[in-house]
């Protein structure tokens, strides 16, 4: 099916405002320039956004992998609460890398309607990146669209980047990943059977099927809320290969404190607040229950003071 046929099959009923890009994470810097599309949009335009649902780069660079800080679901879900009405997700593969810049922008006119494009200053589109800013402008000209750049959001001194969020979940730093995204960093997966030592230890956890293609941050303790049925639980989370028991595969588990619940086969999401401590090897099952009794101690506290700024927000 050729460029042109997949994107027909969104073929929307009047004319869109349009931006493109992968969005992974639908960070701050996202939403910086989702706001101004939808802005510019008005109740004239359809707010749309071209995504992908895998990064090009893995295509591009055959051998490559990037872990997803939102799943296509999520996403979609993440860019309708940002106001966008028409989401066209597509697989990027190596026939639409492909695709001239001149063919790419003609799709966009026909059959999407586009009458605007809002993108980043370094954005390009079309094979090997041809389509840059001053070619889609003398595109517009010709063909009836305009083009707005948006300048980069900065946090913390630096623009935010969904690379620069993987970064920081692989280094544990949950709290300058929540600053970047503009909301808690958020995991979930199925609940599966474990070895059931946390309950031999009196705490029993939950341990996910996390998805391969998903980033999980480093190992360690974190406070976490967890999600189960649409209700928020307090939580503490472990990540890692449970050294002290000379175990190897990487598991996310997951102790919801106060809660005495068969939760196999339930879908169960966790939001991370603050990383607690380092993943450690203790001397025996004794010491290690005693540290773990602590972590939900420490859990307690952080997710106290998260509760507190929570309200402080409202």
């Amino acid at each position: 099916m050729s460029f042109r046929q997949r994107m027909s099959r969104f073929a929307p009923d009047r004319d869109t405002v349009l931006t493109i890009g992968v969005f992974d994470g639908v960070h701050q810097g996202h939403c910086h320039l989702l706001r101004r599309l939808v802005q510019l949009a008005g109740s004239s335009y359809i707010p749309t956004v071209l995504t992908f649902n895998n990064h090009p780069i893995t295509v591009l660079r055959p051998g490559t992998q990037v872990g997803y800080i939102t799943s296509p679901k999520e996403k979609v879900r993440l860019l309708r609460e940002q106001g966008i009405e028409l989401v066209v997700s597509l697989d990027f593969d190596h026939s639409l890398s492909q695709v001239s810049a001149d063919e790419f922008t003609n799709v966009l006119v026909e059959p999407l309607r586009m009458k605007g494009l809002v993108i980043g200053p370094d954005s390009a589109v079309g094979r090997n990146r041809e389509g840059d800013v001053d070619f889609l402008r003398k595109k517009g000209s010709e063909l009836g669209f305009w083009v707005e750049t948006i300048d980069s959001w900065t946090v913390d001194g630096g623009a935010v980047k969904s690379r620069r969020i993987r970064t920081a979940l692989e280094q544990g730093d949950v709290t300058a990943c929540a600053r970047l995204l503009g909301r808690k960093f958020s995991l979930g997966g199925e609940v599966v059977v474990g070895a059931k030592r946390g309950k031999e230890m009196g705490f029993p956890t939950a341990n996910l099927d996390v998805p391969a293609e998903m980033v999980v941050p480093g190992d360690g303790i974190y406070a976490t809320w967890a999600i189960i049925d649409g209700q928020r639980y307090p939580s503490a989370t472990s990540i890692g290969v449970r050294p002290t028991f000379e175990l190897t595969e990487r598991l996310v588990e997951v102790y919801v404190i106060d809660m005495e619940a068969d939760l196999y086969g339930k879908r169960v999401d966790v939001e991370f607040v603050s990383k607690l401590r380092d993943q450690e090897t203790f001397s025996g099952v004794d010491e290690l229950v005693q540290q773990i009794g602590q972590d939900v101690a420490n859990t307690r506290l952080e997710l106290a003071r998260d509760r507190d700024r929570e309200v402080d927000a409202v």
